[in-house]
């Protein structure tokens, strides 16, 4: 059985990980018969009201809120270790843009975090494919664009000229489908990109991403 590494940002599409598109990954894994740990980093992020979709000027742990995602069943970054999966996840929200890189403020010229950017390194070198999902494709460009990775972000065209900055390369893609980069063992799909998306939609193009994922992990 493959097991999967799966990275969430925090919890809430404006301010950790986007809660349809990360549970639509671990649904997916599980029905591609293969197995999943979730993990998160340990740090305070600020806090949007997903309501009035304004910050609270309060604080809260990313870790503890992707632990509502994962029903408590997480670790911190730090205990991941590509040694020990046979592929990476990383569902988006705009978390992933700000928490896991700061994409969402510097654009091209953003960097990853350190443990984010050891764990793809990590992956990557050892040829272990890795699935990223919405705007998370931003760590994919910052990570792997010297290498001319392949990427879709939708048809945002904004968004796209600045991953392609990075070196990367950006395809256009609908949201129920999905991207894959062979050479450097890298799969995107748009999902929430497209804000009007309904969750069957999402869940469409995650799952195909996930099951190309497991599929190039075999």
């Amino acid at each position: 059985m493959k097991n999967v590494a799966v990275i969430l940002s925090g919890c809430g599409f404006l301010d950790g990980a986007e809660i349809t598109e990360a549970i639509s990954t671990l649904i997916a894994i599980g029905q591609n018969g293969a197995s999943y740990r979730v993990f998160a980093p340990n740090k305070e992020v600020d806090e949007v009201n997903h309501l009035t979709q304004k910050s609270t000027v309060q604080k809260r742990n990313a870790l503890q809120e992707a632990a509502r995602i994962a029903r408590g069943d997480i670790q911190p970054l730090e205990k991941l270790k590509a040694q020990d999966f046979d592929a990476l996840a990383f569902p988006g929200g705009f978390g992933a843009a700000l928490h896991l890189c700061d994409f969402a403020k510097q654009g091209s010229g953003g960097q990853i975090d350190p443990e984010v950017a050891r764990i793809v390194k990590e992956f990557s070198g050892s040829g272990k494919p890795i699935a990223a999902i919405c705007i998370a494709p931003a760590i994919m460009a910052l990570a792997l664009g010297d290498k001319g990775v392949n990427v879709t972000i939708g048809e945002d065209a904004g968004t796209a000229s600045e991953l392609e900055k990075t070196g990367a390369k950006h395809q256009n893609c609908a949201v129920e489908k999905y991207v894959v980069d062979h050479s450097n063992k890298v799969i995107t799909t748009p999902a929430y990109m497209y804000g009007t998306a309904k969750p069957h939609q999402i869940f469409e193009g995650v799952s195909g991403a996930i099951r190309e994922l497991i599929k190039m992990a075999s």
